[in-house]
């Protein structure tokens, strides 16, 4: 099978790393691909920039398209014509009800929705239940092999409390530092989540409006005990008190959370298991790459070793 994939993201966020797991999942899996994407992510996979005349010219080649992000698809609806278009939906906002949103969701063959919350937003926006399937983010299986065998450590004062920076209005990280100045925490302050979950104690994933969190997933797959917001599709991975602990979006909710995690041992070491034990067994990268080639399967027909 020989698959298009287009994006349009500028840097390297949560969507963009998924994308590269797929890549090097379905290389793997014997599969042929096209790349079409931006700086950041070019830098890490030889491909070549988006454009009307690249997708016009890819599309000819391929046996389906994947579209990775919003404006990935409005692009791929208009200049890939004759193969089946599969797109991501990474997003928690509704859906437009616009003629060009109708038109181009009309397009897609298959939505693949980050979570059961945005699946609810795509059936509520009245997309055909057939046309939608949950395909989850996965872990990369090294960090989890690494993770399994070194042991959770302790939560002593001052705690570390890491959060993503993201350049997002919708991503409220300067709560996380007003919780840890009420509580005496040091505040981490990550561009690189892979070098500084590590070396926290805590992690802390505030936002307004999520698809899922896959930052969260990276968190649990180190072994991190995680705080999050309410919202979205996050509850589908921190179950409060189960996997981890649900606040409000206010300093003082994200407070109490992390002086109950490091006031109370036995329930941080808790969360950490299960939330580990959870993603070893359903959010792995072969996991995600399985479920989005089944995808791909059920449109195109590959020919028989008798043909």
């Amino acid at each position: 099978m020989k698959i298009l994939h287009v994006d349009t993201g500028r840097g390297l966020r949560g969507g963009q790393h998924q994308l590269l797991m797929l890549l090097r999942g379905l290389k793997g899996r014997g599969h042929e691909q096209i790349l079409l994407a931006q700086d950041e992510v070019l830098r890490q996979w030889p491909g070549h920039e988006v454009s009307a005349t690249a997708l016009w010219r890819a599309s000819r080649q391929v046996d389906i398209v994947h579209a990775h992000s919003g404006r990935a698809h409005t692009l791929v609806a208009q200049f890939c014509w004759g193969k089946p278009i599969v797109v991501s939906r990474r997003v928690a906002f509704p859906l437009g009800q616009g003629l060009l949103s109708r038109w181009k969701y009309g397009r897609a063959c298959k939505l693949l929705a980050v979570s059961e919350y945005v699946r609810r937003q795509l059936l509520a926006a009245r997309i055909p239940d057939e046309k939608v399937c949950v395909v989850y983010d996965g872990v990369e299986s090294s960090e989890l092999s690494a993770a399994r065998v070194t042991a959770s450590a302790p939560l002593d004062r001052p705690l570390k409390v890491v959060t993503p920076r993201i350049d997002d209005i919708l991503k409220p990280s300067a709560l996380v530092g007003k919780a840890c100045e009420r509580i005496g925490a040091e505040f981490i302050l990550s561009k690189d989540l892979k070098r500084d979950v590590p070396r926290g104690d805590i992690f802390a994933y505030l936002s307004e409006s999520e698809g899922l969190g896959s930052a969260v997933l990276l968190a649990m797959a180190q072994r991190k005990p995680v705080v999050a917001s309410r919202v979205g599709g996050l509850p589908e991975l921190v179950i409060d008190e189960r996997t981890g602990l649900l606040v409000d979006n206010t300093a003082e909710s994200v407070a109490a959370a992390l002086e109950r995690f490091a006031g109370d041992r036995e329930l941080a070491q808790r969360c950490i298991d299960t939330a580990f034990e959870r993603v070893s067994s359903q959010f792995t990268g072969a996991i995600m790459v399985e479920r989005t080639e089944a995808v791909y399967r059920s449109f195109v027909r590959e020919p028989s070793a008798a043909e």
